[in-house]
């Protein structure tokens, strides 16, 4: 199952890059090591993970840019996670939510109000007069700042509990145990085919 899952989802990525035109500056391995990165911390399945980043690349306003502080992607990937482990919602569906609010800052911070995300009528401000002047990052800046401030470190707080800590461990195995099929697949074709 891991295996198959893993495919499934790794095709998924490979194809929300391409249809893109790979507008998010990142790479298939990219996600996939960031997805494992945050599963080792948080306990989340990483293709769950996985599926979420998917749904981020198709929103073509959030992409990982040179200099610091602009990974809006990997930021926004965090991000998703904490708020989705903070409101008991589904790591794909608050990708959504997050994805279309970071395409779209002003409208975005509207709907993520309808979240419980607080933002002060300064940070609305602001946000507006950054997207008027072309500076979308340093709007989406603003909201990722805030879902920080609200619930930033969640998933990884999750993750510390012996829950978390169990979930990890068994998430570690099962893609061990994939990592094993993926090695025997080309193997058992062989013998099939003779």
């Amino acid at each position: 199952d891991e295996w198959s899952d893993a495919t499934k989802i790794q095709a998924q990525t490979a194809a929300a890059i391409k249809s893109t035109g790979g507008a998010a500056h990142v790479t298939q391995d990219h996600l996939e090591g960031l997805a494992g990165k945050l599963m080792k911390v948080s306990g989340t399945d990483d293709e769950v993970i996985q599926s979420g980043e998917n749904i981020l690349l198709t929103f073509t306003n959030v992409r990982n840019e040179v200099g610091k502080g602009n990974d809006i992607f990997d930021q926004a990937t965090k991000a998703g996670l904490d708020m989705a482990t903070a409101l008991g919602m589904d790591a794909p569906k608050a990708a959504m939510q997050l994805g279309k609010a970071l395409n779209d800052p002003v409208k975005g911070m509207t709907k993520l109000t309808k979240q419980g995300v607080t933002f002060t009528d300064s940070q609305k401000k602001a946000a507006e007069a950054m997207v008027k002047s072309g500076n979308v990052a340093g709007a989406q800046k603003i909201i990722l700042g805030e879902l920080t401030k609200e619930f930033g470190g969640s998933a990884e707080a999750a993750g510390k509990t012996l829950p978390g800590q169990i979930a990890i461990a068994k998430q570690s195995f099962s893609n061990l145990a994939g990592e094993i099929v993926a090695n025997l697949v080309p193997i058992i074709v062989k013998m099939t085919e003779k």
